[in-house]
């Protein structure tokens, strides 16, 4: 899909030994996330920036953690770059081969913050039959923008030539698996089921505008939303707080009392 190797980092809770009990349930496939970081990070920015390793052992859920460099989870097939084919038809068969991951569309999730926010609502949409639910955290819902070419997107600190870049073209972008709008609409014209959406969004958040903007078409569009607006702006802390409230509102095994090296009873 890239013509390149390209690094992931992985979460497999195999190694539990809970408290209190001598032997350790039979372990059956594992529910997975695959959970992609924003612009100018890589496949290590969750670990560093917050706790999931601990959440996921909590939930017994399988995290992939993918490198997407700086092109928005898209694919350019004309380049070479296909970034969305990757995560969904080579990253999800490959981890399934390598480990004992569930193939359940009901037992898969993909989410991102930020640019990986609006990889993993595209890539959600497009590829709904594998996903079933969708983690957008302060995503980078900006295609108006873009498609506008708005002066606003200078507070990014990208120019038109990046976005051009990185979209392929930023006249390919409208009515294609580039525009949330258009794959929700096809979904809708198809009678095919939406993904549910969880959508956290900081007050202080740059991108405040332009999510409230989806929200309100999401509204009449009757999709299944969950949308969150809380104090924060586009920062760890707030993501941090959020991957693990979106962790909670997953359908995920609940919470074990696991041992381990680093465990302290809270």
């Amino acid at each position: 899909m890239l013509s390149r190797t390209v690094t992931f980092n992985a979460i497999i809770p195999l190694d539990h030994i809970s408290f209190g009990k001598e032997e350790v349930a039979q372990q059956k496939p594992l529910k997975t996330l695959y959970l992609l970081h924003g612009a100018f990070g890589n496949y290590t920015d969750y670990l560093s920036g917050t706790r999931i390793q601990r959440w996921a052992e909590e939930h017994n859920l399988a995290v992939i953690m993918p490198s997407g460099e700086n092109q928005f989870y898209v694919d350019k097939p004309n380049r070479g770059e296909n970034y969305g084919a990757y995560v969904v038809d080579e990253l999800v068969e490959f981890t399934r081969n390598m480990f004992p991951l569930s193939h359940k569309k009901e037992d898969t999730f993909i989410a991102g913050l930020s640019m990986g926010g609006y990889g993993a609502m595209i890539n959600g949409l497009k590829y709904h039959e594998t996903f079933s639910h969708i983690g957008a955290f302060s995503p980078g819902l900006m295609i108006d923008q873009i498609i506008a070419r708005s002066e606003l997107l200078s507070v990014t600190g990208w120019s038109l030539d990046f976005y051009d870049n990185a979209f392929g073209g930023i006249d390919t972008i409208k009515d294609s698996d580039k525009d949330y709008y258009y794959l929700i609409n096809q979904l809708i014209e198809n009678k095919q089921d939406i993904p549910k959406i969880y959508l956290p969004i900081g007050t202080e958040d740059f991108l405040l505008e332009s999510v409230r903007g989806f929200k309100s078409f999401a509204d009449d569009k009757e999709i299944p939303l969950t949308y969150i607006e809380d104090e924060g702006g586009h920062e760890w802390d707030f993501w941090d707080k959020y991957v693990k409230n979106f962790l909670d509102w997953l359908p995920l095994d609940e919470k074990g009392n696991y041992l381990s090296s680093g465990n302290v009873a809270e």
